[in-house]
């Protein structure tokens, strides 16, 4: 693996020697070590920023029967709190592309991380169920807008390397959710016990991805400064924006980052509770949640690189859905005695999460159609799994058990599967689009 890695840094290093944080006037290269300078700091703030999209949703899944308690939430209030991700995802994330326009990307990543820090240290303290989702909501707007910016940056930055720069983001990714899940509980009882003091503490995470970006925050450019690179993404710019709506090819990718997501976002406001309510006390919930997401930060990095090779990436889709299959299974008939086997099933099945990513690079060919389509699916897939952590929780208020929420789990697998293997064929939208 580290030599195929090695080889595909060799065939790119004219494409990422070519990055700087601000075009080369005529006449004037980039010299190169300015170049190495940009580009270590800008997969610095790639991996920073990752590290900070997920520990706002499982610091507070591995807290929430606290969080509960202490403002005093239902079941039901608790569902609507776990579906506030993909809520906020939905609705700012379709500005992003926008936003990036205007602003350039890593300013707008700036702002995300800024977003980010503010919304988790403002949110244990606004005293109320409606300031906590009000600050929740101001974190994942940044969330958002990072989300949906940072495949158009690896694609714009790296275009060549697509593959190994989204399998470190995701690594990265897949790191900051299970630290948060492992830690938070542990970190709160040596911190006195305040459920307040483990929520704020990521703040400060979030506070140290602002730093790398601020370089960039004066760059509009999105990519490289190599004049031939310049030229064709300015002829971009003119082009009529694809009609993204009439590929099938983005709408099952639409509709497979949904169903990944909801499963997903299931999984990180509810697998902790569903642990100690079969027994299992909260700190050993904890680690069970991370040992789910910590599964991610290897496979993150191989799932990507091997869906590049393939021409078809619906197998791989179909053998994360059976494994999720069989952790549901689990959860359903032994959530206590098999727990550990259980979280390693479901962290090895959402592992989709960096699948649907590396697709989104690989369904367009420009990176001005890489950001439509990662708008449209994380949006329209953002949107459509807002629903699903919802129902969880009223199943399980109303059942008085965990039977009715895994059958759901379990039922939204199989089509889950089947879009996958329709949004991984070897098709772009730009194709689609234009018919």
């Amino acid at each position: 693996m580290m030599g195929g890695m090695a080889s595909e840094q060799t065939r790119t290093t004219t494409s990422t020697s070519t990055t700087s944080i601000r075009p080369a006037e005529p006449g004037e290269p980039p010299t190169a070590s300015t170049r190495a300078w940009t580009t270590r700091l800008l997969v610095l703030g790639i991996v920073l920023s990752a590290l900070n999209l997920r520990p706002a949703i499982t610091s507070l899944g591995a807290l929430l029967e606290e969080v509960r308690d202490g403002l005093g939430m239902s079941g039901s209030l608790a569902g609507v709190l776990t579906s506030v991700p993909p809520l906020c995802f939905a609705l700012f994330g379709v500005m992003a592309p926008r936003l990036a326009r205007r602003f350039g990307p890593g300013a707008v990543v700036c702002g995300g991380m800024v977003a980010i820090a503010a919304g988790l240290l403002l949110r244990p303290y606004a005293g109320s169920t409606a300031g906590f989702l009000a600050a929740s909501a101001l974190a994942l707007m940044g969330i958002a807008v990072s989300n949906i910016l940072m495949p158009v940056i690896v694609k714009r930055w790296f275009p060549d390397r697509v593959g190994s720069m989204t399998g470190l983001y995701s690594m990265a990714l897949a790191l900051g959710t299970a630290s948060a899940a492992a830690v938070t509980v542990p970190m709160t009882e040596v911190m006195g016990g305040s459920w307040q003091t483990g929520l704020a503490v990521w703040a400060g995470l979030a506070a140290a991805a602002v730093l790398p970006w601020i370089p960039f925050v004066r760059q509009r450019g999105a990519g490289p400064a190599d004049p031939a690179a310049a030229r064709q993404g300015h002829a971009r710019v003119g082009q009529p924006a694809l009609r993204i709506t009439r590929s099938r090819t983005a709408w099952a990718l639409a509709v497979f980052f949904g169903l990944q997501a909801t499963a997903a976002y299931i999984t990180m406001g509810w697998m902790a509770q569903i642990f100690r309510d079969a027994g299992v006390p909260a700190s050993t919930a904890g680690l069970l949640l991370a040992v789910t997401m910590v599964m991610g930060v290897p496979l993150a990095f191989v799932i990507p690189r091997l869906a590049t090779r393939l021409p078809h990436q619906g197998p791989i889709a179909i053998a994360l859905g059976v494994c999720g299959l069989a952790g549901y299974a689990g959860l359903y008939f032994a959530p206590a005695a098999g727990a550990w086997a259980w979280a390693l099933l479901l962290g090895v099945s959402n592992c989709s999460f960096p699948l649907a990513l590396t697709m989104v690079g690989m369904r367009a060919r420009t990176g001005a159609g890489v950001a439509q389509l990662s708008a449209f699916a994380q949006s329209t897939g953002y949107l459509l799994s807002i629903p699903g952590p919802l129902l969880v929780g009223v199943l399980y208020q109303h059942s008085g058990g965990w039977g009715l929420p895994i059958a759901l789990m379990t039922a939204l697998m199989i089509p889950q599967m089947l879009v996958g293997v329709l949004a991984g064929r070897n098709r772009t939208v730009e194709d689609e689009a234009a018919r």
